[in-house]
């Protein structure tokens, strides 16, 4: 008698090194539940295996296991480190997961005889200077507008810099001081830049002393125009430096994290403070907290952290990975030392932690912690908000799906200019959210140009045809697994059907919608249709049903409408952009005539310009096309044969 998958696991988790080390359970259909860390492989991953968890978080993982990974290291720290490259690579199941956010920007300081300062968001050339990471694109630019007023960097591209022949505008608001027509010296530009670069990195005062002591040097040589602008340029930053909201401290470079969870949601902020200066916050939205920090509570019977303290340590173990760690972070919460161990040890430098700080810090936490409390206020009052939409459809509807964050809405358009080019287009609602990673797009062939009906027969066909295959194998065969069952989802290994089918359009594009389905032996109660109302004013549409219902009018201030009318206008825009690019590229040529051999640029140019576009050189008989210039009748009649 073979041994169970449990007997199997148990097995080769006992087999296992009492090493530190990083360990994987993936499902049945080859996805990730969970990674973790151990001191003890061995004795961690066996105590999995080794009892009943019951009804736990931990049951309900252990109990979908069919296969483990583990991979041995030399150190905790280095374990730690690998499990936090793994959770941001495999995206777990049952790991708390913080989505990559784009790259930060900085202000960039590039290399030149005169210096150029810019926005910069990207991978870093070694030849020009960067200062930051700022949290947002708004205190870059923040930023540059302050050097401007203090110390006049020239922030015009090379090109523009390089073909002036008088100063522009920004020289005349003194916003520069006029490089590119020689109105300032070399020397004192590059005196402007060092200073800039300074104040940047939180020498404020050194600046200053800087500047008065060339101010005094000028008043003293009776140069008075110079001395008089160096007072300006003083002026300038001493009323910048008051004007900062926070004050400069000893602290240079502090990253200032703090974390709100309510309602199993939860915001870690991160504030940035970079020389000296507070630059602003940017908020986080870890994914799988409850499942996560249940998970871990549980797995770690004697573990005292709080749910805070978990969601902090895994944003500080995925966040630092990519990003540049200051000397010093303030926290909200305590983390373990073997944390700030191993962050400190790749980064190659000390990592200080502080928790419960004082004075000035103190004012940063705070400050952190209210802006945590209002982002996640918002989050919560925006998903309340869908949520109430969708239960107002399910109710208007009188649907009764399993559960109200499963519901799944599917919504088709057609679009296409006077027949040329037409797309239909399928965009997902599910989890009171448009899922955009799962909209797809269906180029239409075959069809009578115009003709949306037919376009809609062949994208529901098309779309669902394999699923009710699918579905009827399984009833034909119960037993054979659930992997291609009605709980499959279009185009994936475990589709299913949606709970609502809408499709833009009233009676006509119902019927077809209703005709497919019924071909394909899938409920007609899925089908909705939205109608445009009198004059296709936007509240007065309704809905139209394929199973024999009445129209139903939800009213112009309905939730349920609103929901309809925003899920109908995404796959509107999903539709008509698709349209557009495949029309632009047909227009210009497309692939049909570069794939002819001895067809460049210069003679698809002439054929399109001659014909008026594809369509022109497709309905072109072999002597008209031998009549365009640098087109031989040799060429003419492949493509001809090409295009027919």
């Amino acid at each position: 008698m073979s041994e169970s998958p449990f007997e199997a696991l148990l097995a080769q988790s006992l087999a296992l090194p009492s090493l530190p080390g990083v360990y994987r359970y993936f499902d049945a259909a080859g996805g990730v539940l969970y990674v973790g860390k151990a001191r003890n492989l061995k004795k961690r991953v066996s105590s999995y295996f080794q009892k009943n968890h019951g009804g736990t978080r931990i049951g309900h993982m252990v109990g979908k296991i069919v296969r483990m990974e583990t991979t041995v290291v030399r150190t905790e720290a280095e374990a730690l480190l690998l499990e936090n490259n793994l959770i941001k690579s495999l995206k777990p199941r049952y790991n708390i997961l913080f989505r990559d956010d784009k790259s930060y920007p900085y202000l960039k300081i590039a290399s030149h005889a005169f210096p150029r300062m810019a926005y910069y968001r990207g991978s870093i050339d070694r030849r020009h200077r960067y200062f930051g990471p700022y949290p947002s694109a708004w205190a870059v630019k923040e930023s540059i507008q302050l050097l401007q007023k203090v110390f006049r960097i020239r922030t015009c591209e090379d090109t523009v810099f390089s073909n002036r022949t008088r100063p522009c505008l920004l020289y005349q608001i003194k916003r520069c001081s006029g490089p590119c027509v020689d109105l300032v010296t070399a020397q004192d530009y590059a005196a402007d830049v060092a200073n800039a670069e300074s104040f940047l990195l939180g020498d404020s005062q050194l600046v200053l002393r800087q500047l008065e002591s060339r101010m005094t040097a000028h008043a003293e040589r009776l140069e008075f125009e110079q001395a008089a602008e160096l007072r300006n340029k003083i002026s300038a930053l001493s009323r910048v430096l008051h004007q900062q909201s926070v004050e400069s401290t000893s602290d240079k470079d502090v990253d200032i994290l703090v974390v709100k969870v309510q309602g199993g949601k939860a915001c870690v902020n991160l504030a940035m403070v970079r020389g000296g200066r507070h630059l602003g916050d940017r908020a986080y939205f870890p994914v799988h907290v409850e499942d996560a920090a249940g998970l871990q509570a549980e797995e770690e019977a004697a573990a005292t952290a709080s749910i805070e303290q978990q969601v902090l340590e895994a944003f500080i173990a995925q966040h630092y990975i990519d990003v540049p760690v200051p000397p010093t972070l303030v926290l909200g919460e305590p983390v373990g030392r073997e944390l700030i161990e191993a962050i400190s040890t790749q980064a190659g430098s000390r990592i200080t932690a502080v928790f419960q700080p004082r004075e000035q810090r103190r004012l940063w936490l705070e400050m952190a912690q209210k802006n945590a409390d209002i982002q996640l206020a918002r989050l919560l009052a925006e998903e309340g908000s869908q949520q109430a939409r969708t239960r107002a459809l399910i109710e208007a509807l009188e649907l009764e799906p399993d559960e109200l964050d499963t519901f799944r809405i599917e919504c088709f358009d057609i679009s296409h200019t006077a027949g040329e080019a037409t797309q239909a287009s399928c965009v997902v609602f599910e989890n009171h959210a448009m899922q955009n990673r799962e909209y797809r797009r269906y180029n239409i062939e075959g069809i009578t140009p115009g003709d949306d009906y037919a376009a809609m027969r062949q994208v529901l066909t098309r779309r669902y045809g394999k699923l009710a295959e699918a579905m009827a194998a399984e009833v034909d065969a119960p037993t054979a697994g659930d992997a291609s069952g009605a709980d499959a989802r279009p185009g994936t290994a475990g589709a299913r059907m949606p709970d609502l089918v809408l499709v833009d359009g009233g009676k006509g594009q119902v019927s077809m919608a209703r005709e497919v389905f019924s071909e394909l032996g899938l409920p007609l109660s899925l089908i909705v249709g939205v109608e445009k109302g009198e004059g296709r004013k936007v509240g007065l549409e309704e809905l139209v049903f394929a199973d024999g219902r009445e129209k139903v009018y939800l009213g112009r201030d309905s939730a349920a409408l609103m929901l309809v009318a925003q899920i109908r206008d995404e796959a509107h825009r999903f539709a008509i952009t698709g349209m557009r690019a495949r029309r632009a590229k047909v227009r210009v040529g497309g692939s049909q005539l570069e794939d002819i051999p001895g067809i460049g640029p210069k003679r698809r140019a002439r054929l399109l310009q001659r014909f008026g576009g594809i369509r022109g050189v497709a309905a072109a008989s072999v002597e008209e096309l031998a009549s365009v210039e640098g087109i031989a009748f040799e060429l003419a009649e492949e493509i001809y044969r090409a295009l027919h």
